[in-house]
């Protein structure tokens, strides 16, 4: 039996032209082409419904490298039947005549697939990241200048429930030193809780495990020497309260 060609049978798919008479009645007896078209029908109906989506990232390399080992595995035996067991001429044309669409389909179908795969992936993870619960903010901060301190420095601090302690920082006086984050308990002098250094105006700290924030609850930032002394050195730039 002779089947539709491979290009009319797409632009049948993508509905572009009508069937002819003589194809509708080829695709009424012919399960392979009739299969083929469906096929090819469900890759256009998926790519449609995908068309708004803008900006995605490209697929991953190894989605087209299966796209690729699958085309490599489609490609014809070298083998022939040998002399001692020759394929009857009838049997041999039907068995062309099954394989040869699906050799040029199983390529058009997988790079497709693999192009939908990508970007139901793309999808699936932008909604695990809507759906992800935002981190609490369970206490917040802000900070002032000490009077020795420009009156344009100041900041922001928020603790997540996590125990993370998210800091930004404007205008500090620059330093030789480095600048330093501290947890101050203010009913007690000189108890305080050393978070860790500010390498530019945003930092995002661990606060130590154990810490009680409703004693240590006095932010401060200070400049630091490199003098080898893990104490504080006396001299804060901000200051502020956490609040719940």
């Amino acid at each position: 039996m002779q089947h539709l060609d491979p290009d009319r049978l797409v632009l049948l798919a993508l509905s572009e032209e009508l069937e002819e008479l003589t194809e509708l009645d080829h695709l009424e007896h012919c399960a392979t082409c009739r299969d083929e078209m469906q096929a090819l029908r469900h890759v256009a109906e998926v790519g449609a419904q995908t068309a708004e989506l803008r900006d995605l990232p490209p697929p991953p390399d190894h989605l087209w490298r299966a796209v690729q080992a699958d085309i490599a595995s489609t490609r014809p035996s070298a083998e022939q039947p040998t002399p001692e067991q020759p394929a009857p001429v009838a049997d041999l044309a039907e068995h062309r005549a099954r394989r040869t669409r699906p050799r040029w389909l199983a390529p058009v179908l997988t790079a497709a697939a693999a192009a939908v795969l990508a970007v139901a992936g793309t999808i699936g993870v932008d909604r695990l990241i809507d759906r992800a619960p935002a981190e609490q903010v369970t206490a917040r901060a802000t900070l002032a200048p000490l009077p020795t301190v420009p009156p344009a420095a100041g900041g922001d601090v928020r603790v997540l429930s996590g125990g993370q302690l998210r800091i930004d920082v404007r205008n500090l006086p620059l330093t030789s030193g480095f600048h330093e984050v501290w947890l101050l308990d203010p009913d007690t002098p000189g108890k305080m809780v050393a978070v860790g250094n500010l390498s530019g105006a945003e930092a995002q700290l661990t606060v130590p495990p154990g810490t009680d924030l409703n004693r240590y609850r006095l932010v401060d930032v200070s400049d630091e020497p490199h003098d080898g002394d893990a104490t504080h050195s006396g001299k804060s730039l901000l200051r502020g309260t956490l609040t719940n």
